[in-house]
């Protein structure tokens, strides 16, 4: 009885070294570098999608041409012109996540490993997680939100878009928040969340659409070969046709308003710059028509002046 007393702690010792100093130990050590391996594997292939998204180019041979391909594809498409950038955030996000996956599985096994019962922390976490999603609902929709965005190609840094609330130029695109700066400078912040349309004025191409009022007594078969003309003349100057996409087009009379004949002139061209264009044209169309002696007529107003004692007198227009 008094060997089998003794030789119990001997057993007992032994036991206690192989699994807390070398069996725990190493399981624990296992798992952390089996978590490293699966995290750095994942995070190259995640590299190397994003870099093929980024420096992919249309099947120009497929399709026959660069401009065929864009028009198939368009900027939604994987040949979007800012899919480099769309490409880093969701590679930059899928990295994040999937760091956070593993390194969240490997706490859990290794808790396991020294003892605990991971059954309740896992019920608590999930409890814990339920409410917090309750409670952060704003903030997982604008996430969510942000993450439709990215892959959607909604809108990109540089683009001037609407966003109903605010106009301007996009600064910056996050998950939660998009960055807009106006015209006069002021810098809007809107959750991605509260979004519910976006007009995108710069994707893909433009388009300058030109009213020009003239008079009445104008012929308008005139109007549209002088328009025709001063349009083509722009297309055609060095500077200026690179920003046109194609031949301009004056569609004719847009509407026979109370002062004037409305005549519609458009032309397509590169994203952001219809405004210049359409600057542009208004200048040398209003040096054209006073050329031809065609007038651009100021708003009318009849005006009735009446005499001393009330009676109508002479009429005025102004």
């Amino acid at each position: 009885m008094i060997a089998q007393q003794e030789e119990e702690p001997e057993r007992y010792s032994g036991d206690w070294w192989l699994e807390v100093l070398l069996d725990i130990p190493l399981r624990v050590v296992g798992l952390i570098l089996l978590a490293l391996i699966a995290r750095y594997l994942f995070h190259r292939l995640i590299n190397r999608l994003a870099l093929r998204a980024e420096t992919s180019r249309p099947p120009e041979r497929v399709l026959g041409s660069k401009q065929a391909a864009r028009i198939v594809f368009g900027s939604t498409g994987a040949y979007s012109e800012r899919r480099a950038l769309r490409a880093r955030t969701l590679g930059s996000l899928a990295r994040s996540i999937v760091t956070a996956v593993i390194a969240a599985i490997a706490v859990v096994m290794i808790l396991a490993t020294f003892g605990y019962n991971v059954g309740p922390l896992l019920a608590s976490a999930g409890i814990a997680g339920i409410a917090l999603g309750f409670g952060a609902q704003n903030l997982v929709k604008d996430f969510l939100s942000g993450v439709m965005m990215l892959l959607e190609d909604q809108y990109g840094v540089g683009d001037v878009i609407d966003m109903g609330e605010a106009t301007g130029t996009v600064e910056a695109v996050g998950l939660r928040v998009t960055r807009l700066r106006s015209v006069d400078g002021t810098v809007w912040y809107v959750r991605n969340g509260e979004v519910i349309r976006v007009g995108n004025s710069s994707q893909d191409w433009a388009r300058a659409v030109i009213d020009i009022g003239v008079s009445y007594q104008a012929d308008p078969a005139r109007v549209r070969a002088i328009l025709t003309e001063v349009s083509h003349e722009l297309a055609e100057d060095l500077e200026w046709g690179e920003l046109i996409l194609e031949e301009p087009e004056v569609w004719g009379v847009e509407n026979l308003g109370v002062d004037s004949v409305v005549v519609r002139l458009v032309v397509k061209t590169k994203p952001l710059e219809q405004w210049k264009v359409a600057r542009q044209l208004r200048e040398r169309i209003k040096i054209r028509l006073d050329e031809e002696g065609i007038e651009i007529p100021f708003p009318q107003r009849t005006i009735w002046v009446r005499g001393n004692e009330g009676e109508p007198g002479e009429l005025a227009a102004d």
